[in-house]
């Protein structure tokens, strides 16, 4: 009985010894260093914000003390997160931010992108274990200070610092090459006190890991993956994630109510409640081919989509109407390639990019979805556009176009006539939407390395925000996205917040 007793304690004490501790999207969390006082992680899931405490003389010289919130990782990835303090802090030097370790060990080699409590932001790394970290051999400063947003990439054997301050572009900070670094390593959060007899207590929000891919993966050859829909406040830039899958989905609307997200994912349409759940498939009739172009009329009582048909031209892209709470759709297009883009606020007509005859490029037009008599509004002979919108008070249509060069937003009147452009940039900017009230565009901004007249998913993007009239553009989130993440109207009801989709390869 005796050795049974002793067995039982033993096998018990191995999965206590191995048991994890999960937090949020993190696999598990420790004190790293063996601290004097002990540290700990957790997580609200309703603001979806982490709160870790940790003590711990420095991570520093050759071995390290702090508490870490991890998860394993191998290969390329992207970490990009909000961080913060609560408090005052004891020392200057207390810190917080992401970490990539090659192990547990307290004299791992390591790579930290780290925020300092006096507001110094720098990316710090040991190369070896056992390594003396120098200053300021194994550190790289920015210009600036006080950054609340914190990224770390790693490309093959490169770590990549960029920080932003809230509605900046994200800056380059630094890079450093560990060709020691294995390929799975633990990657998370930290913070440290820099005082062995005090505990420190960080935040975190808007936490991302994205995997990303090749810029050669062709998701309609080799299929979609990794998407999240989400909601963000403008006012502070909080993202909530309100639904995750393996399998991609795209384009949310927000729904009149203020209380569901409508989306396409598999050729259907969907509803979701902003509280979460399963979504629930809207009936579209004999509509099995939506795709990401669909919107939700202004008087909230009908839906437009685009939809394939088999053997037309363009892929067979077809307008079609039918009521919000679903039935059978009515053809507005016949003639193809037609992508909806937005209703008029008469809640008579929609408009859509379209392709006719022997055009090579896309041009706006609009039609009347009881007589489905189609206008042409534009006359484009080169350049593509795409996105076009009407302002709330039918006085404008909002669209992108290359016809400057690079893909830049524009505007003109109802008519088609007095158009202007509003950017004036390096990057690509797509799908202008503006909000409810008509003071806000939201679009979608892709790198200049991006070709023209593309806008391809699985690419680091940027959602921005400007005045309806035009002006100084002011970032709201770093992600990982592209096609498929605002494609069409996402506003809330309200014009405080926005929805949108953002993306992530293989975990």
């Amino acid at each position: 009985m005796k050795i049974r007793l002793l067995l039982l304690s033993f096998l018990l004490s191995l999965g206590t010894t191995n048991a994890q501790s999960p937090v949020g999207i993190f696999s598990d969390h420790v004190d790293v260093g063996n601290p004097k006082k002990k540290g700990g992680a957790t997580y609200d899931e309703q603001t979806q914000t982490y709160f870790i405490k940790g003590a711990g003389y420095n991570i520093w010289f050759e071995r390290d003390e702090f508490h870490f919130a991890y998860q394993k990782l191998k290969g390329d990835f992207i970490l990009t997160a909000n961080f913060g303090f609560n408090g005052d802090g004891v020392d200057p030097h207390r810190k917080i931010g992401w970490m990539v370790r090659e192990s547990l060990d307290e004299s791992a080699a390591h790579v930290s992108a780290t925020l300092h409590g006096d507001g110094l932001t720098v990316l710090q790394w040991r190369e070896l274990r056992g390594a003396f970290m120098r200053d300021p051999q194994d550190e790289i400063f920015p210009p600036k200070s006080n950054y609340t947003i914190i990224q770390l990439e790693r490309s093959g054997k490169e770590l990549i610092m960029r920080a932003a301050h809230f509605g900046e572009p994200l800056q380059l900070i630094g890079s450093h090459m560990m060709p020691d670094m294995p390929d799975e390593v633990f990657a998370g959060i930290f913070v440290g006190s820099h005082n062995p007899d005090v505990v420190e207590e960080g935040i975190a929000w808007n936490v991302r890991i994205d995997k990303p891919l090749p810029a050669t993966y062709n998701p309609y050859r080799e299929g979609w993956l990794g998407a999240r829909l989400e909601t963000m406040t403008i006012a502070d830039g909080k993202r909530t994630v309100i639904y995750e899958k393996e399998k991609g989905f795209e384009a949310p609307n927000w729904m009149p109510d203020g209380k569901e997200l409508l989306f396409n994912m598999d050729g259907s349409i969907y509803t979701i409640p902003l509280t979460g759940g399963e979504p629930q498939q809207l009936n579209t009739g004999d509509l099995k081919r939506n795709n990401n172009d669909h919107g939700i009329s202004f008087d909230g009582k009908m839906l437009a989509v685009s939809s394939h048909r088999d053997g037309l031209p363009g892929g067979g892209s077809t307008v079609y109407v039918l009521p919000l709470t679903g039935g059978v759709p009515d053809l507005v297009t016949e003639k193809t390639p037609s992508y909806f883009h937005g209703w008029a606020p008469n809640n008579k007509e929609v408009v859509y990019v379209a392709q006719r005859g022997e055009a090579k490029g896309y041009n706006i037009y609009k039609a009347n979805i009881k007589t489905k008599v189609e206008t042409q509004l534009t006359n484009f002979t080169y350049g593509h556009v795409d996105g076009c919108e009407y302002s709330p008070d039918g006085k404008y249509i909002y669209y992108n176009g290359s016809q400057s060069g690079t893909m830049q937003l524009w505007r003109m009147k109802a008519d088609g006539t007095g158009q202007e452009q509003l950017t004036f940039d390096d990057n690509n900017d797509w799908f202008p939407h503006i909000s409810p009230d008509g003071k806000w565009i939201l679009y979608i901004s892709f790198p200049p390395t991006i070709p023209v007249n593309d806008h391809p998913p699985y690419k680091r993007v940027e959602l921005k925000i400007m005045a309806a009239a035009g002006g100084q553009s002011k970032v709201l989130a770093y992600m990982y996205g592209g096609q498929g993440t605002i494609n069409t109207p996402s506003w809330s009801p309200d014009s405080k917040s926005v929805a949108f989709v953002s993306n992530s390869g293989k975990k």
